[in-house]
């Protein structure tokens, strides 16, 4: 049992193993990590906090109109420069390597849905059946639920990312989305409050509800990771429901 708001951990001590669904590691493509030589010190990172898997996922917005094609090129670079970085290192230490995938996260604007109409998109999880999207924080897209209904008609699950950050969403809403089987994915930054009281108070009356289904750090940069990782957070682990 969860005393929440009290028991806390530090949150390294509860990454190994993880899979961290959430991250804006690929090299110069968003608002997150620029150099190659960045995102493979953020790699040494997980390595040694002992994550198992991450799942990149650049922004796709009609702001940020990422080609997938591009995208898909940036990622077998890395993966290209990791592997060779990595059993350079292995040498000298036991860690994993930590697995890595290709996704995206998707405003669900104009753009989005375009992209779903011609099944140009880079689909998330290990089945590759489902969507990671958001949304503004501070205001609905136009018919929300409609594109919820046409993410599920085109065989998808949609995996709303940071339900917990968007200030216009109350219980009805969040309650309405899981009815429709929409998956909520939990920022690990709001539960260590680094978005802000609300944010986390959110998120941790989410996780009592067992209502998230994946783990997402949202990582933009190595300067965030060494910051979070430290954080002191309610326990997570078994409130994930997959």
């Amino acid at each position: 049992m969860f005393l929440f708001g009290h028991s806390k951990i530090i949150l390294k001590d509860s990454l190994k193993g993880i899979i961290d669904c959430h991250s804006h590691i690929l090299p110069g493509v968003d608002d997150g990590v620029q150099s190659m030589d960045d995102s493979l010190l953020v790699l040494e990172m997980y390595e040694k906090l002992g994550v198992k898997k991450l799942w990149l996922t650049p922004h796709i917005m009609e702001d940020v109109p990422n080609k997938t094609e591009k995208l898909k090129e940036i990622f077998d670079e890395l993966e290209s420069a990791y592997n060779k970085d990595f059993n350079s290192r292995n040498v000298n230490n036991n860690y994993s390597k930590v697995e890595i995938s290709l996704s995206a996260e998707y405003m669900l604007d104009g753009l989005f849905q375009e992209r779903l109409n011609q099944r140009d998109l880079l689909p998330h999880g290990e089945m590759n059946n489902h969507l990671l999207v958001e949304t503004s924080y501070f205001n609905p897209p136009y018919n929300l639920k409609g594109t919820i209904e046409n993410i599920l008609s085109a065989g998808y699950y949609p995996i709303l990312a940071h339900p917990e950050r968007y200030v216009y969403m109350g219980d009805n809403d969040y309650k309405e989305l899981k009815h429709m089987k929409v998956f909520f994915q939990m920022n690990l930054s709001s539960l260590a409050g680094m978005y802000g009281k609300d944010a986390m108070k959110k998120a941790e009356k989410m996780l009592k509800l067992s209502y998230y289904n994946f783990i997402g750090s949202d990582l933009h940069r190595k300067s965030q990771l060494e910051v979070l990782v430290n954080c002191k957070v309610t326990p997570f682990i078994n409130k994930i429901v997959l």
